[in-house]
């Protein structure tokens, strides 16, 4: 077992542990916290990530900022005016960053598309295994975002189809990839622990103990061998360093959010739309550095 997984477990368990002595409350807000920090840090440094892709000499810093904040916007837009197909395309865009995340150093060898199918229905499994736990909870947001009532919605039903055509996915692996049979026992084991912190924790709880430790800091450690080639204190501070700016904008933003609409309700859902605006590039920087990174060591 990776030792960032060790770390993900222990982790996890720690923090299902705590649910026991932290009220809902305090979970929702130690959760928004994780999220605020490593969670938005994780995303910060996604101008630099483009530079080293690109090269300095192929692309400037503003025209990089340009079509980022372009994509950022074309969210923002998407979310004001056709919310549900944003919020659809937020779904699938977000599964697919969090499969290609998990197994982005687990060489799948088959075709391109079969791998990215394989990614997609792996993160939409995840994000279906906690809306299915806290189903009234989900669509009461989903509602905030969208404007429409989502009670037809069976989450459970979709699991299971999701659950189905992610098992026959599964069984495609094994007979192709040496290195799918090899972890295939773990990775049964790491969504019983997914199980497990959906079911205990309250939504922000349990998508905070996700987001943070299987997703973000993996991330974070990727991103940083990426740009330094090596993960020490040293590159991590110079990353942190590098973030920071991008990282406060964010927060400003978020602050004044909160005390502007905190009175109405439906913070959790522009919060939750703010995440998903720049969540957009963010997917389309991270697939292209693992490319770029896969290029480079084959």
């Amino acid at each position: 077992m990776p030792k960032i997984a060790n770390l993900s477990i222990l982790a996890s368990f720690l923090g299902l542990w705590l649910t026991s002595f932290l009220k809902n409350e305090t979970q929702i807000i130690v959760g928004f916290i994780l999220i605020l920090s490593f969670g938005i840090v994780h995303g910060a440094n996604d101008l630099l990530l483009i530079r080293k892709i690109k090269g300095e000499n192929t692309i400037t810093y503003w025209r990089i900022l340009i079509n980022y904040i372009t994509i950022v916007l074309t969210a923002v837009l998407l979310f004001s005016f056709i919310p549900w197909l944003a919020m659809f395309l937020f779904i699938i865009v977000s599964s697919y960053h969090f499969g290609e995340q998990h197994w982005n150093k687990k060489r799948l060898y088959s075709n391109p598309l079969m791998i990215k199918l394989f990614q997609t229905i792996y993160g939409l499994f995840i994000l279906l295994l906690l809306f299915n736990f806290h189903e009234k909870e989900v669509l009461d947001i989903m509602h905030g975002i969208t404007g429409i009532e989502l009670s037809f919605i069976n989450i459970l039903l979709l699991l299971k189809l999701i659950g189905f055509i992610l098992v026959a996915l599964s069984f495609y692996n094994y007979n192709t990839s040496k290195v799918f049979q090899k972890n295939s026992a773990i990775e049964l084991l790491y969504l019983l622990v997914f199980a497990i912190i959906f079911k205990v924790g309250s939504l922000i709880w349990a998508f905070a103990i996700y987001f943070i430790f299987w997703h973000s800091i993996p991330s974070l450690i990727d991103q940083i061998e990426f740009l330094y080639g090596e993960v020490s204190t040293t590159n991590f501070k110079s990353y942190l360093k590098s973030a920071f700016i991008y990282w406060l904008i964010s927060i400003v933003g978020i602050i004044v959010l909160y005390f502007i609409l905190k009175e109405y309700k439906i913070f959790d859902s522009i919060f939750f739309s703010f995440l998903a605006a720049i969540t957009f590039p963010h997917v389309i920087v991270i697939e292209r550095m693992f490319i770029t990174r896969n290029n480079k060591t084959e």
